[in-house]
């Protein structure tokens, strides 16, 4: 399939901004493959596709507040600092994204806080807009991870227009979140509230952790018609034996398993043994999945509304059949369903 197949336009009225009040009343669209029947649902609703045995995989990552703003040496110039991962932790290196970049050169250092209590030196050039920094600070690294805890703000997708607010640092955080080290939020487990999961537990649903640290390429654009072309940057995962064991389980008993969100669904299906079993993995993915391909783990998905071109959409696209998904969009625009990592969702059984 070509990147243009995955064109739509999207009403910027329809990107979210800010969360429902209560996570699980964001609004459910559920599209049934076989019949291509959709439905429209709340996503609390989502218990009642589901039954015991069946197994959820959840993704545990956690944001860390990844957004900093430091001032140039000398200049004073604001730079926006974006923490894309550690690269050591002894050296305290980190690979960032800065902004504005041509203003930044190796040698340059940075100053953190009114008190510009913490310094960073740039000392590498990776990207046009990456960057190498190693941070000075005296201290331990548990108090180096307090003051980027302090400084950092929580990293909100630039669509969002609107400032970070205090209720932020919960709602774009699931509530599963345990595993810190994504810079994004694995969208689709924000709909869950603690009642939903106790609720699911009840009615004997498992659920199986793996962890996916979302970095941005995840968001990076496709810039290639011919998506054989497109290289997804790595980013870690972990799939631990115990959870392998609780979905080969349901798999064995010919139970429903579901990806919660598509980090989930890539981490699964990196990791498949001969007989399409999971296995566990400990490691770098830049898996890409798009039309065709065959899924093995997971035979439902919930994910959010997704960008146009984004290769979300065309994970989406590969799992739900390209005409039914697109019909789905097509509905899901018409019907005013709020778009993005705050927006509404969408269960593919």
């Amino acid at each position: 399939m070509k990147l243009s197949e995955f064109s739509f336009d999207l009403p910027n009225e329809l990107i979210a901004e800010y969360p429902q009040e209560n996570r699980d009343e964001a609004r459910l669209m559920v599209i049934h493959r076989k019949t291509g029947k959709i439905e429209h649902k709340l996503f609390k609703d989502l218990i009642n596709y589901f039954s015991d045995g069946d197994v959820m995989i959840t993704n545990n990552t956690k944001v860390f507040p990844a957004r900093m703003y430091g001032n140039k040496e000398k200049t004073g110039a604001k730079i926006e600092v974006f923490l894309l991962r550690e690269l050591n932790r002894e050296s305290l290196l980190w690979d960032v994204l800065v902004d504005p970049a041509r203003k930044i050169r190796i040698g340059n250092k940075l100053y953190f806080g009114d008190d510009e209590s913490l310094v960073a030196e740039v000392i590498d050039n990776t990207t046009s807009r990456g960057r190498t920094l190693r941070f000075l600070f005296d201290g331990s690294y548990e108090e180096f991870k307090a003051k980027i805890t302090e400084l950092g703000e929580t990293p909100l997708p630039k669509y969002i227009r609107r400032e970070v607010e205090k209720e932020d640092e919960a709602r774009y955080q699931t509530i599963y979140a345990s595993q810190e080290g994504a810079v994004a939020a694995p969208t689709a487990g924000l709909h869950f509230s603690r009642e939903l999961l106790k609720r699911l537990e009840l009615k004997g649903v498992d659920f199986a952790e793996i962890t996916l640290h979302i970095g941005l390429g995840t968001f990076r654009t496709v810039e290639v018609e011919d998506l054989t072309k497109h290289k997804m940057d790595s980013e870690q995962a972990i799939i631990t034996q115990a959870c392998a064991d609780i979905v080969n389980n349901a798999k064995e008993n010919k139970r429903r398993v579901c990806a919660v969100g598509t980090t989930s669904m890539r981490a699964i299906e990196t990791s498949v043994s001969t007989d399409g079993m999971l296995k566990p993995f400990d490691g770098w993915t830049n898996k890409f999945i798009f039309p065709p391909y065959h899924f093995q783990i997971a035979d439902s998905l919930i994910t959010n509304f997704h960008t146009p071109l984004s290769t979300l959409l065309m994970m989406i696209s590969a799992f739900c059949g390209h005409n039914l998904m697109m019909e789905a969009y097509e509905t899901a625009i018409k019907e005013k369903y709020r778009f993005y990592s705050y927006g509404d969702a969408m269960l593919i059984l």
